[in-house]
């Protein structure tokens, strides 16, 4: 005996256990779109004609973030969207995730930008990997990816990046950080309200959106992607803090909503005792600093 649609008594695909709700294909699909159109609010209106940079892996939360975009802004003329991947040069991953960015952009005619690690600063992630620094590969990574996609988004005249951070993500971020006793980290974490001159501001529109969710919603809506994980992942710290989240949710469903609703709570108290950094040009690449020389240019002069 098949249970029911909470909404329409079809056939249920899915029990959200954190509301206790049975949902159908389309009524999840809606479900999911109600909140992401809510998000993008609560952070901020998007003027007209703007441009939005989507910040695209291959991945399904990058491709479900894609397809979201597209769906609500594309009745508005005024706003344009650019897709910008980043090839960090891991053979036999990236190489074969990008397929999927190609595609989706050309079935929702979007320009896609694609940006290498060796172009934009003469290395790979696979020769980084070789030099078994005591960092980690991940380190080097999300300091790398940030500077290309700030970068690019200048250089393209983009008014926000768009990141597909879904609730886990967010969750996981969180309690790494307050473990760690990094709260200035925590208070920087996005979406961004504040604008920094040189920084292009983050949105998060799936933040609210637990990660198998978003793999459903990709799948009922038949949205291409590659599912696999980074080789170098193995060494990310993160790992532990998404397993400890997921035991908790198991037997505390709502876990990951508690955590992210805790934070925004937190956050206006966080952003008055950590104001945003003065920021000058890095004296090696002119990007914004809080030093004399930014994280980017610090950690290529230690490996190149």
């Amino acid at each position: 005996m098949s249970i029911s649609c909470l909404k329409c008594n079809k056939p249920a695909i899915t029990f959200i256990r954190y509301n206790g709700t049975h949902l159908c294909p389309y009524h999840f699909s809606a479900y999911v779109e109600k909140r992401v159109k809510k998000e993008l609010k609560k952070q901020g209106k998007t003027e007209d004609n703007a441009t939005l940079g989507i910040a695209i892996s291959g991945g399904k939360d990058s491709m479900v973030a894609l397809h979201l975009m597209d769906k609500i802004f594309s009745k508005r003329p005024t706003i344009d969207l650019h897709a910008i991947t980043i090839d960090e040069g891991i053979k036999g991953y990236r190489d074969h995730s990008i397929p999927a960015c190609i595609h989706n952009c050309k079935q929702l005619d979007i320009p896609l930008h694609i940006v290498s690690f060796s172009e934009k600063l003469g290395i790979t992630m696979d020769d980084i990997a070789q030099k078994h620094d005591e960092l980690g590969e991940c380190s080097y990574c999300g300091v790398f990816r940030r500077f290309c996609l700030n970068s690019t988004a200048k250089d393209l005249n983009i008014s926000k990046l768009v990141f597909g951070h879904n609730l886990d993500d967010m969750a996981q971020s969180v309690l790494m950080n307050f473990i760690n006793g990094d709260i200035e980290k925590l208070a920087r974490l996005g979406p961004h309200q504040k604008i920094q001159p040189g920084l292009i501001p983050r949105l998060m529109p799936l933040r609210s959106i637990p990660e198998k969710e978003i793999m459903l919603y990709a799948l009922v809506n038949s949205i291409e992607f590659h599912n696999a994980e980074c080789p170098y992942a193995i060494r990310a710290s993160r790992r532990y803090y998404r397993d400890i989240i997921d035991e908790l949710e198991t037997h505390n469903p709502g876990t990951r909503h508690s955590i992210l609703n805790s934070y925004e709570t937190m956050k206006p108290l966080l952003d008055t005792a950590f104001p945003p950094a003065k920021l000058n040009a890095c004296r090696s690449c002119g990007e914004p600093t809080s030093q004399m020389q930014c994280k980017t240019c610090l950690l290529r002069e230690r490996i190149v």
